[in-house]
């Protein structure tokens, strides 16, 4: 995991709120609507697995239905489970030339 905390991401702003971003690309904010949860992209079958795997860590609102996003409960889940959803919102977020350094290392 140390890898993808050297990859090349950003911190920034979305919406007004503290964001991560990869070569100027969303990846995840905290939400201002709901405190202590983070929009995370992610693919939609993984959502759905998530969704029903741990309703209580995870959730969806109509405003990110038919976008590629989850939103997590910081409070609630697992840190290896977080530093994995945001490795896979890494990986949604970069190019192919930044996945293939990243792979390389």
């Amino acid at each position: 995991m140390r890898k993808v905390a050297r990859a090349k991401r950003k911190t920034g702003t979305s919406y007004g709120t503290p964001a991560l971003k990869v070569k100027g690309k969303f990846m995840a904010r905290l939400r201002t609507e709901a405190e202590g949860w983070l929009a995370i992209r992610c693919e939609f079958l993984l959502r759905d697995v998530l969704l029903k795997a741990a309703p209580d860590v995870f959730h969806l609102t109509d405003h990110y239905r038919d976008y590629p996003a989850i939103l997590v409960d910081l409070k609630k889940i697992k840190k290896g489970a977080l530093l994995d959803i945001l490795e896979q919102g890494w990986r949604m977020s970069a190019s192919k030339k930044l996945l293939r350094e990243y792979d390389e290392r």
